[in-house]
């Protein structure tokens, strides 16, 4: 283990490790607790009780968090013709086609944070899949990236819309904002992207489907948050 800074010891020492918070106590702490001097991240990460090995037991989906993530998300669409103006007017930060494919393929080219691409553009992107898939970028019908309703999804985006699913350990990983959003704000967030995991439980899950519940900034220790109090019936 690498030696822990002096600001995050002392932030640790605010947390008990061994105790489940309640979801309003756990991002009291994490604000006092964030030890960085910028406006550190929130993330939520769930360790679920499924195999996502399973094409019965995944769990993907994508929601608009309240409060945004306190993130400019530069968006890339691929579209042609009516749609690609729409995209433009929509306040897309990159919209085109091959042209563009051929940027990432040969140049590496990652300036942006999301893909929106239009169903007939998908025989494009689909040649990306090796580079995209492992950064998370490839579109998805699931998360609303693949659309006709190119305006939507960048409202939506620009909104403060943000994807969860599970990687290969079965964890999700997912942003709700910055410290400085302060405990109520998070908390809003934290609930909207908790209603949303619960409701997309798979029926084939069996046994307990939230087996642990954590929140960390980027810089700071993690604070357990007690699972058994956010099963919404």
């Amino acid at each position: 283990m690498p030696k822990r800074g002096k600001k995050y010891q002392e932030a640790a020492k605010l947390i008990d490790r061994e105790t489940l918070y309640d979801a309003p106590e756990a991002l009291e702490l994490l604000v006092k607790s964030a030890p960085a001097k910028f406006d550190e991240t929130v993330e939520v990460h769930f360790r679920l009780g499924v195999d996502g090995r399973h094409a019965d037991q995944q769990v993907r989906g994508a929601i608009v968090l309240p409060h945004g993530t306190g993130k400019t998300v530069r968006v890339l669409v691929f579209a042609k013709g009516p749609k690609e103006e729409e995209a433009k007017a929509a306040g897309a930060d990159y919209v085109g086609g091959e042209e563009l494919a051929d940027k990432i393929k040969k140049e590496n080219w990652f300036d942006f944070d999301v893909i929106v691409a239009t169903p007939d553009m998908m025989g494009v992107v689909g040649k990306l899949g090796k580079v995209l898939g492992p950064k998370g970028l490839m579109p998805n019908p699931k998360s609303g990236t693949v659309t006709m309703d190119v305006a939507k999804a960048l409202d939506d985006i620009k909104a403060g819309k943000v994807e969860y699913r599970l990687d290969k350990t079965n964890i999700i990983h997912t942003p709700i904002g910055k410290v400085s959003f302060g405990p109520e704000k998070l908390g809003d967030n934290f609930k909207t992207l908790v209603e949303a995991v619960i409701k997309a439980k798979p029926a084939a899950a069996k046994g307990q489907y939230l087996k642990s519940v954590t929140i960390a900034s980027t810089m700071g220790p993690g604070v357990k948050v007690n699972p058994a109090k956010l099963v919404i019936n």
